[in-house]
């Protein structure tokens, strides 16, 4: 089973505060942990909502928001691709992670495409491939 488990960070993030040397450290060890266990498939920090911008389809059609993002509460700081054998495993890997106060960790499976149905099954398949050749170019 793959996870995501999505870092919501406090406010200091968005206020342009980046964590201490200390924290930064230990936040490395984490992730190397998780490597060293073979469950990290990959991890990544994303920058300040301020450098990025939102596409919403509220009307059906795309509206394009510049950043930054006013609302802690809708701001993503990073993610870890995990795989393992239960939700439970992915959350207490969760529970592990240096986070600071303030912090939360969203933890979602990825779905699979044996989750879905046998007729979308086979038109992801045709998306996996098309995928596969776009890696390939």
């Amino acid at each position: 089973m793959r996870f995501m488990n999505v870092m919501i960070p406090g406010p200091y993030a968005e206020a342009g505060v980046l964590p201490d040397p200390e924290a930064f450290a230990a936040m490395g060890r984490y992730n190397e942990e998780l490597r060293k266990a073979g469950v990290l498939l990959a991890v990544d920090g994303f920058q300040s909502s301020a450098k990025g911008a939102r596409v919403s389809f509220a009307t059906g059609k795309p509206v394009v928001t510049d950043g930054p993002f006013t609302e802690a509460k809708e701001v993503i700081g990073g993610y870890w691709i995990i795989q393992v054998k239960s939700k439970e495993e992915a959350v207490a890997w969760a529970t592990r992670c240096p986070a600071l106060k303030g912090d939360t960790i969203e933890v979602r499976q990825i779905a699979e495409l044996t989750d879905l149905p046998p007729e979308l099954q086979n038109v992801a398949s045709r998306r996996d491939v098309v995928r596969e050749a776009t890696k390939k170019s």
